[in-house]
């Protein structure tokens, strides 16, 4: 049977096979250090789990409206009126099975096939997948140190086509960590609207901020869409829970492609996310996040010993993104070496660039103080051994 052609532009996740090599190798008795995946190693917070918890016991488990429980979306737009400054009606918000679902509704509904997308390379290669299963076609855009490892309004008018119809951008970013400034986002919007184009921002990591403030686009336009999700900065990955801020001309058909695809995201987790939003839950988010800041010097630290260094430190997520170009020219093998010679599980670049993730490592600094410490002994005598 031949399988729809699209489906061949959906690559592995690499990471997801080295995931399961450090599992067999705890299998088999030996002390991983786990710094491939994207989930810290805290549990949701305490007033969400109750609060969840509460709405199953009462029995809140049957359908919501496709676009998510009326309260949840008050929630949200609250939200952004407390910390962002910015005006959003809870009708423009759509509550998704997690950020993918939210991903999924603005790809089918912006592109189509013929279409081009701009995005930054490296990306989270899901926001690649996404705009492909739709029939876009993807314009990778490389980007370094001189934009700030972000797709820029400079980079954007450079390689915008006739045939662009959508800019995707990430703050902070997945794999770099990150961020757009106020004013670079705005020249972005604004060079995309002269172009009469649309720009999605992926805002899925946005509070976990080490140095400088949490920004949303929300704050600068009502024309942008808004990616969000209760996984990172809420700690509440298997929730699967995201939203999807839209402008108003878009809500009605995001809804009726909600209504198909999904019908609804989870009504408990749903109802536990409102606990989400209470200063009690974000006592606990922001401590967690002073202890990730903590983390991250600390690797930061580490790997400037072994001249690993990043060129610019990540101001945000949970990640740090490695040239080992002086080491391996093959991301891979480097990292399933690391792995089978000094049980240290980190993803390979060429899950994330186009370009270049062959000579780039992606480490999440999601273990704690004393773990990455160990991790950074075990990889120095890793490297001397190259």
């Amino acid at each position: 049977m031949a399988w729809n052609s699209r489906v061949s532009h959906v690559a592995p996740f690499r990471v997801m096979h080295l995931l399961e090599m450090a599992q067999a190798r705890e299998a088999a008795g030996h002390d991983v250090i786990h710094l491939e995946v994207g989930e810290p190693d805290f549990a949701t917070p305490e007033p969400i789990i109750a609060a969840g918890q509460q709405a199953l016991a009462f029995g809140k488990t049957r359908y919501t409206p496709a676009a998510g429980l009326p309260a949840l979306r008050e929630a949200i737009a609250g939200h952004y009126a407390e910390h962002f400054n910015a005006e959003v009606d809870p009708s423009r918000i759509l509550v998704t099975p997690g950020a993918s679902g939210a991903l999924l509704l603005a790809s089918q509904l912006l592109v189509e096939s013929g279409d081009r997308v701009l995005m930054a390379d490296p990306n989270y290669p899901c926001n690649r997948h996404f705009m492909a299963l739709a029939g876009a076609e993807i314009d990778a855009v490389s980007v370094g140190r001189e934009s700030g490892w972000q797709l820029d309004a400079d980079l954007i008018n450079r390689h915008w086509r006739d045939q662009t119809r959508l800019a995707m951008l990430a703050s902070p970013s997945n794999p770099t960590g990150h961020t757009l400034s106020a004013e670079q986002l705005t020249q972005v919007l604004d060079a995309v609207a002269r172009r009469s184009g649309e720009v999605i921002v992926d805002e899925i990591y946005q509070g976990l901020n080490y140095d400088d403030v949490p920004l949303s686009a929300t704050s600068l336009s009502s024309e942008a869409f808004v990616v969000n999700s209760f996984s990172k900065y809420f700690g509440m990955t298997g929730w699967r829970l995201g939203w999807l801020i839209a402008p108003e001309r878009a809500v009605e058909p995001l809804t009726r492609l909600a209504q198909n695809v999904f019908l609804a995201a989870s009504t408990p987790s749903q109802y536990a996310a409102l606990a989400a939003f209470t200063p009690e839950c974000r006592a606990i988010l922001e401590q967690r996040r002073e202890i990730l800041a903590k983390r991250r010097q600390v690797l930061l630290d580490g790997l400037a010993q072994l001249s690993l260094a990043p060129d610019l430190p990540p101001q945000g997520a949970f990640y740090v993104w490695l040239d080992i170009s002086r080491y391996s020219h093959d991301s891979q093998a480097f990292c399933e070496r690391l792995l089978e010679e000094e049980n240290v599980a980190i993803t390979p670049g060429i899950d994330f660039a186009v370009r270049g993730g062959e000579h780039h490592v992606r480490i999440a600094f999601t273990n704690n103080v004393a773990r990455l410490e160990e991790a950074v002994a075990r990889m120095a005598r890793f490297v001397e051994r190259l």
